[in-house]
C-alpha cells in the first residue's frame, strides 16, 4: 500500500510539471518583449501630418517626402487634414497611437496644433514642424525656407518694375505663421517707400486658409475700391497669385499690372511665360524633402543635428534649419525650375506651343 501511495504521488507531481511545461511558453509568448537589438532591426516610422494636399507644391512635398524617407530605409504614414484643425489633431493622434517614432506636422492653424506637440511628447515622440512653424510650443526642430527672405525678394522684385504707385497686397492665411513672415519681409522693403509717399498701399487682407476663391474676392475689393485704378500686387502664394490674375483678365487688365506670386507652380510659370505674373519664389522641395527626411531619422535616434539657427515661436527659440528662397521670372526659368527638373520645358511651353 505504502509503495501505491508513492507511486501515485510522484505520477501526479509529474504530470503537473508537464502542465507547467506546456503553459508557460504561451504565457510567455503573450507577455513577449523585444530586446534593444530586436527593436533596432525594426524600420523607424515616421509619421507626416500635413494641413492639405489641393495645392500642387503639397503633392510634390508628399511624394518627395515619402521617397526620401523609404530610400533611408524608414517607413512613412501621411495624413491630410484639408485644412480641419480637430481632423488634423485627431490625424496625429491617429499616428501616435499606432507607435510612430517621430511626427514631421505642416500645420494647419499654428495655434492650435501646440497640442499635437504637447501629446506627441507625452508619448517620448519628437516633433519636426515642417515648413510652417508650430507657435507656442516645445518643438524640437523646425525646418523651412527663408519665409521673411520670401517676401522681401517679393517686394524687391515688384519694386524694381513699379517703384512708385498703388500697391494691393493679398496676404495667406492669418493662422499660417509663413504668412506672418512673408508679410513682415514684404513690408520691411516697402515701409521706406512709403514713407517717401512712392507707395501707397490701397489694400491689405489676408485670404482665409489660402483660399484661391477668397483671395478672389479680396481682389475684386481692392479693383472696386480703386476703380481699376491699381499699379502692382503682392499675393501671398501662386494660387492666390493666380485667382488676382482671373480677376484682372475678365477686368483686361492681365498683363498690365505686374503680380507676384510664391511656389513655383506650374501654371504660375506658364503665366510668367505669358506675362500675366511677374515673378514667383521657388523654394526646391526636393532639396527640403530629403533634409527632412534625415533630420527626422536623426531625431528619432536622438542623434547629433549639428549647426542650427534659432527661431523664436512665442514659447522658445526653436533650433532651425532655413534654407533660401530663389526668384523666378522670365529671364531665368530654364536656370533655375528647368534645370532642376522641377517642371519640365515641355510643360512649361506647352500652354504656348513653344519649342524652345
Amino acid at each position: 500500500m505504502l509503495v501505491l501511495i508513492l507511486f501515485l504521488f510522484l505520477l501526479g507531481c509529474e504530470k503537473q510539471d508537464n502542465r507547467n511545461n506546456d503553459t508557460n511558453p504561451q504565457s510567455n509568448t503573450g507577455n513577449f518583449q523585444p530586446t534593444e537589438e530586436q527593436m533596432e532591426d525594426q524600420p523607424i516610422k515616421i509619421g507626416f501630418a500635413m494641413d492639405t494636399l489641393t495645392e500642387e507644391r503639397w503633392l510634390k512635398d508628399r511624394d518627395f517626402f515619402k521617397k526620401s524617407v523609404e530610400d533611408l530605409g524608414a517607413e512613412v504614414e501621411v495624413m491630410a487634414s484639408h485644412g480641419d484643425d480637430a481632423l488634423q489633431i485627431w490625424q496625429a493622434e491617429t499616428m501616435i497611437s499606432k507607435g510612430i517614432d517621430l511626427l514631421v506636422i505642416v500645420p494647419h492653424n499654428a495655434e492650435s496644433t501646440a497640442a499635437i506637440v504637447e501629446k506627441a511628447h507625452s508619448a517620448g515622440i519628437k516633433v519636426l514642424s515642417y515648413d510652417r512653424l508650430v507657435k507656442n510650443a516645445e518643438v524640437d526642430m523646425y525646418l523651412s525656407y527663408d519665409n521673411e527672405q520670401v517676401g522681401t525678394l517679393q517686394a524687391q522684385a515688384i519694386l524694381g518694375i513699379v517703384p512708385k504707385g498703388k500697391y494691393v497686397y493679398i496676404g495667406g492665411a492669418e493662422t499660417d505663421n509663413n504668412a506672418h513672415m512673408a508679410k513682415k519681409g514684404v513690408f520691411d522693403v516697402l515701409q521706406s517707400h512709403i514713407e517717401k509717399g512712392d507707395i501707397t498701399i490701397v489694400f491689405d487682407q489676408w485670404t482665409k486658409d489660402w483660399e484661391p476663391a477668397n483671395a478672389k474676392d479680396n481682389i475684386e475689393l481692392a479693383l472696386d475700391a480703386n476703380n481699376n485704378n491699381i499699379d502692382a500686387v503682392i499675393a501671398a502664394n501662386d494660387a492666390t497669385a493666380g485667382a488676382v490674375i482671373e480677376v484682372l483678365e475678365s477686368r483686361g487688365l492681365a498683363g498690365k499690372i505686374p503680380v507676384a506670386g510664391q511656389d513655383a507652380d506650374l501654371a504660375a510659370i506658364q503665366r510668367i511665360v505669358d506675362g500675366t505674373q511677374a515673378m514667383t519664389i521657388y523654394k526646391p522641395i526636393k532639396e527640403l524633402t530629403d533634409l527632412a527626411a534625415e533630420l527626422a531619422i536623426k531625431l528619432a535616434k536622438d542623434e547629433e543635428i549639428g549647426d542650427v539657427v534659432k527661431v523664436n515661436n512665442g514659447k522658445m527659440e526653436v533650433p532651425s534649419i532655413l534654407l533660401s528662397p530663389t526668384i523666378v521670372n522670365q529671364t531665368n526659368i530654364d536656370d533655375t525650375i528647368i534645370a532642376d527638373g522641377f517642371h519640365t520645358r515641355e510643360e512649361v511651353y506647352l500652354k504656348n506651343n513653344k519649342s524652345d
